[in-house]
């Protein structure tokens, strides 16, 4: 297919031992067998935060590990109900320390306000992330959390600035931005 650039994520695995982590490194070192000019991102789960398992991720050496944030701390229980706000950032500085490119994603619209926006974007720096995706919240079914607000396109140009700002390599803010956007 000539893919120069793919994205490989998951359903959680956490019913496996290992999160499903062996299940990545072979699929990551497949598809550079098959394809070794195929640049790799690898939106993973957090692998409730044990280091043996993250390692097996950075062995397999895709060029761009993404761990998704989500939203801000105040609201993760609401949002990711088995996630922990502070698992995750150590899971980001895990991949960091690793030698790994780094990316996160937020979703805004979730009731969330500005500071605590800002300071997630700080998080996400200090524990080492370079690359952030912030994108518009859209209510997947009724059974999931509605919008709380839909974001003006200024506010997102605003993160898009203040990332930079904070040192991020690279930063994609707009409403239909989503973690593997471009």
């Amino acid at each position: 297919m000539k893919v120069k650039h793919a994205v490989i994520t998951s359903v959680d695995r956490d019913e496996l031992p290992d999160g499903g982590s062996t299940i990545w490194y072979n699929t990551i070192k497949a598809v550079k067998a098959l394809n070794p000019e195929t640049t790799l991102e690898t939106l993973i789960p957090d692998f409730k935060g044990i280091k043996e398992d993250i390692q097996r991720i950075m062995d397999a050496t895709p060029e761009v590990v993404s761990h998704n944030i989500e939203t801000v701390e105040r609201l993760t229980r609401q949002v990711r109900i088995q996630a922990k706000y502070w698992r995750s950032m150590q899971v980001i500085r895990i991949l960091k320390e690793g030698g790994m490119r780094t990316k996160s994603g937020i979703m805004l619209g979730l009731g969330e306000a500005k500071e605590e926006v800002i300071q997630t974007m700080t998080d996400l720096k200090e524990n080492g992330c370079d690359v952030i995706t912030i994108g518009q919240y859209l209510q997947p079914t009724k059974k999931h959390l509605p919008v709380a607000r839909f974001i003006h396109p200024d506010e997102f140009a605003e993160y898009r600035e203040i990332g930079y700002e904070l040192g991020f390599d690279y930063v994609e803010s707009g409403p239909l931005v989503r973690s593997s956007y471009r």
